[in-house]
């Protein structure tokens, strides 16, 4: 039953904020009377269409947050079919010289990962050491834009052959224009990556929400007295998780449980590239639903 399913649920970021509420709810009751007595009394009107105009902010920032997540899924994706298309175009070319495919696999694969690594602000090294020479790799990783790099770099590879007459004008434009895809999922996801969403409209939301949550038992006391404890966290279960999954989604490239599995996206690209090379000895599949306990 997905009822009591944890993995993948918001609800262990968001305790601490549902125990604040519980422990609101019980000051509502315990201090009922007291506050009665001083002609203090809160209705559920102004919460009902507070309530209302919440849930309208809520959807929509959600909305924003999930069109990033899908974009983001989308570009990588892509990533994976034309780093397929890449080595196939390039295995065509040269079906007698394998040595040549491996060589110009280990860019593609070491994008991915650079571009995992660029995204999660992390170091590349340990994935690009085991795939690329050390010349290769000391330009890399003292360049501004690694991932722009490892294209120039396949950019360059392919220009020598070129000059030396074993790659025709016609299939170098091909390769090149699948070259350009990968400078075009680049710079979509270091446009997510490094826009997010106005601050200042998170803000509200987010003070909003918990000014509302804080408030709601004092309104719910009068009518349900000590049922108000199970409704009031009930309904702040509902809006502060709306708003964490919110904040979770809009940086699709993390490693929170909801976001994309990029340690496995990158795995299956090598997989796959390197079975199309025919090598035997394939790393070890990595399941999609254990990426947020990798780094």
């Amino acid at each position: 039953m997905r009822l009591f399913v944890w993995h993948g649920s918001v609800l262990s970021k968001i305790l601490f904020r549902l125990s604040l509420n519980l422990m609101m709810s019980v000051v509502a009751i315990l201090c009922y009377q007291w506050y009665e007595q001083l002609g203090i009394k809160l209705t559920l009107g102004p919460f009902s269409l507070l309530g209302v105009s919440i849930a309208i902010f809520l959807g929509f920032r959600n909305s924003v947050s999930y069109s990033r997540f899908t974009e983001a899924r989308q570009l990588w994706g892509n990533l994976l079919i034309v780093q397929r298309s890449l080595l196939r175009q390039i295995k065509s070319v040269w079906l007698q010289q394998p040595d040549l495919a491996r060589q110009f696999s280990a860019f593609l694969i070491a994008f991915s990962y650079c571009l995992k690594h660029q995204l999660r602000a992390t170091s590349p090294h340990d994935d690009l050491a085991r795939l690329l020479p050390e010349q290769d790799l000391h330009a890399i990783e003292n360049s501004p834009s690694p991932c722009n790099r490892i294209l120039l770099l396949m950019a360059e590879w392919l220009g020598q052959w070129r000059q030396r007459g074993q790659l025709s004008d016609v299939v170098f434009h091909r390769i090149d224009q699948n070259l350009d895809q990968l400078s075009a999922i680049l710079g979509g996801c270091e446009r997510i990556a490094n826009t997010p969403i106005p601050f200042a409209y998170s803000l509200i939301v987010h003070r909003t929400v918990y000014l509302f949550c804080t408030l709601l038992p004092f309104a719910l006391v009068p009518d349900l007295h000590y049922m108000t404890i199970l409704v009031s966290v009930f309904i702040s279960y509902t809006f502060i998780s709306l708003d964490s999954l919110a904040e979770e989604l809009e940086d699709p490239f993390g490693t929170a449980a909801n976001d994309l599995p990029l340690n496995a996206i990158c795995n299956t690209i090598e997989i796959n590239l390197r079975e199309m090379n025919g090598e035997h000895q394939l790393p070890v599949k990595i399941r999609a639903d254990a990426h947020f306990q990798l780094s």
